[in-house]
């Protein structure tokens, strides 16, 4: 954690993720269980905003946010982010 960060008086974003799968596919449900327990690590006080997108019940919104491949975890913050892969 940076100094800027561990200071009382800084408030601290909160981090907001999305999350892309496809149903119960065995890398999305790997994905899922791997960022929850980065979650417990390293962001135990909840200071996080996840959304899940099945995007074999919402494929066009996969196609407006380009996502290609699941599972895709992306930052919605600047500077964005993605990930691909099962987070392990």
């Amino acid at each position: 954690m940076n100094a800027l960060a561990e200071r009382e008086d800084v408030p601290v974003e909160e981090l907001r993720l999305r999350l892309y799968v496809a149903g119960n596919a065995p890398n999305s449900l790997r994905a899922i269980a791997n960022l929850n327990a980065i979650f417990r690590e390293y962001l135990p006080d909840g200071n996080y905003q996840l959304e899940t997108i099945d995007i074999l019940a919402e494929p066009l919104r996969a196609l407006q946010d380009n996502i290609l491949l699941t599972p895709t975890l992306v930052k919605l913050s600047v500077p964005k982010v993605s990930i691909v892969g099962d987070l392990s």
